[in-house]
């Protein structure tokens, strides 16, 4: 999808992060921009401040986990808009431990996020870009869904899960030679609110109490994605892909390495090593 100008983004996670830069990135592009998010007094700002730079912006609340919420999202869309031709599934959080201590609630938070945000938003939407024959889905996977670290269990788990629907949903649409395309961002350490996305996490699916690790590990994580790469630039790399239909967007290239020690692992029938390196 080379051009751009007067079409339609829509995005989830959009209140900050990625998802905000996303916005800012196809706002950039002359894109009218869909901006999606279960935090409602973040949404309203970043809607505002991406309105203002001349882009035509709707700011829709939605928990993605929720497949009647994602339903009337592209309803919405369509109503403010006639279509859409980007879709951005993005949306994320994280919760970590060792994987016998996490309770069932953490499964279920995370897993309703990242994945089941990611299956509302292919079921949703990408009927009507079939429809239509033209559009580009981005889902947001990360290198934890190319990799296996530890701590990370529920989170890994649902970004390996987005990355083989993505590839799924690749294939299927070229079987049916449709003109629709998939990018999967696979993304390393990122200058995000993933270490306070606790903020958001309902209170169904609170634990009673959290364990001392966990909240060591939190602020640990905090301090990484803070020297982690621009959501800028990440969101540049996204534009680039969805204008040159390119599947996978690495956009740390030196963590290329763990990826492939992984693959090696899997080809040489390995045990993967207890220590774990991100370069």
């Amino acid at each position: 999808m080379n051009e751009l100008e007067g079409k339609v983004a829509v995005i989830t996670g959009a209140a900050s992060g990625i998802g905000r830069a996303l916005s800012d990135a196809f706002a950039a592009e002359g894109m009218r921009v869909v901006m999606a998010d279960i935090e409602d007094d973040a949404l309203e700002v970043a809607a505002k401040e991406v309105g203002a730079s001349g882009a035509k912006v709707l700011a829709v609340r939605t928990d993605v986990s929720k497949g009647a919420a994602v339903d009337a999202l592209a309803a919405r869309t369509v109503e403010e808009f006639g279509t859409f031709h980007v879709v951005c599934n993005n949306a994320g959080v994280g919760a970590g431990g060792t994987m016998w201590e996490l309770s069932e609630a953490d499964w279920a938070w995370v897993l309703g996020v990242n994945l089941w945000g990611v299956i509302h938003g292919i079921r949703a939407f990408v009927p009507r870009l079939v429809e239509q024959n033209e559009g580009h889905v981005v889902n947001t996977g990360s290198i934890a869904g190319l990799t296996s670290a530890p701590m990370m269990g529920p989170y890994n788990a649902s970004k390996h899960a987005v990355v083989t629907i993505s590839e799924t949903l690749q294939r299927e649409l070229a079987l049916n030679a449709l003109a629709v395309r998939v990018s999967v961002l696979c993304p390393g350490f990122v200058q995000t609110r993933i270490a306070e996305s606790d903020r958001n996490r309902p209170d169904h699916l609170r634990n009673p109490v959290e364990p001392e690790m966990n909240k060591v590990g939190r602020e640990l994580l905090k301090q990484i994605v803070a020297s982690g790469l621009p959501a800028a630039e990440v969101a540049c790399q996204v534009v680039d892909a969805v204008k040159h239909e390119r599947f996978y967007v690495l956009p740390h290239p030196e963590m290329k390495s763990i990826v492939r020690t992984r693959m090696d692992d899997i080809l040489e029938e390995r045990s993967p090593a207890a220590e774990f390196f991100f370069a």
